[in-house]
């Protein structure tokens, strides 16, 4: 069983969750959570019990408030290495695909995310949301230039002048869970936090459930995409091909096809 001080795992049927565990902080992260989730990322990519990963937060007040700014000196400084020409970025710590881990994770967000909680959504598969939901970047407000969280956002597909918007309005507005759908940002909207649970769970179960082989090099192979041109990710498609397809996997799969309709998993209609 993992242990750690800032975040919580568990683990059941091929589906882990971690879940940021500083509510009275409303979740903003340290060097340490950095640090933890980092090991965790990296831990899970030789692990073969954990087919698919649900990140989610403690409490209903937020997913992740950004850095938590008492752990920087009031002075605006930081804790770690800068200078105009190198930084040690403690946010490059926080994401999944930063500690090359590429089993599918989903993100359960509910309150607010804001600010550092982009590193966490810029490098998630999806994101379902609970009406409660509320996104912004405030960095200008307070003074900071904004870059990564931004460009990770613009790189998942975000529409630019969305993330345009958000950026330059600091804390002036919030983007409701209802308007991240309509832009892309959030793939589904879930009336609480027990329905957040219940609708990430059976998502995560339906991705565990098949072959981990073709999952994990599908995953790889559409992110390769977001930053190649056309003519260069099909190019590559065929290394991932090759590399996420064997005879077990299409044995499986094709068990699967054969099997009977209610031995499958029942679909719904998003």
């Amino acid at each position: 069983m993992r242990q750690f001080s800032t975040i919580l795992w568990e683990q059941a049927e091929g589906v882990g969750r971690v879940t940021l565990n500083r509510p009275e902080r409303l979740n903003a992260f340290t060097l340490e959570m950095a640090e933890e989730l980092s090991t965790l990322w990296r831990d899970l990519r030789g692990d073969d019990t954990v087919r698919c990963v649900v990140l989610g937060a403690a409490g209903s007040r937020a997913f992740c408030s950004g850095i938590d700014r008492d752990s920087v000196p009031a002075d605006g400084g930081v804790d770690y290495d800068f200078s105009p020409f190198t930084y040690d970025d403690p946010g490059a710590l926080l994401g999944p695909k930063s500690n090359g881990l590429w089993k599918p994770v989903i993100a359960a967000v509910d309150g607010i995310a804001c600010g550092g909680a982009f590193y966490l959504l810029g490098e998630v598969d999806f994101i379902v949301a609970t009406r409660a939901a509320r996104f912004f970047d405030p960095h200008v407000t307070y003074g900071m230039p904004a870059v990564y969280e931004p460009l990770l956002m613009l790189h998942r597909g975000m529409p630019f002048g969305e993330v345009l918007r958000m950026t330059l309005m600091g804390t002036a507005e919030h983007v409701s869970a209802e308007r991240a759908h309509q832009i892309g940002l959030v793939s589904e909207v879930v009336a609480d936090a027990d329905a957040l649970r219940q609708a990430t769970a059976w998502a995560a179960r339906a991705i565990a459930a098949a072959p981990p082989g073709p999952v994990q090099a599908t995953l790889r192979t559409l992110w390769a995409g977001r930053e190649l041109s056309r003519r260069q990710a099909l190019d590559l498609g065929n290394t991932f091909l090759n590399l996420g397809m064997d005879e077990a996997a299409l044995a499986e799969g094709q068990k699967v096809f054969s099997s009977s309709s209610t031995s499958r998993t029942e679909p719904r209609v998003r």
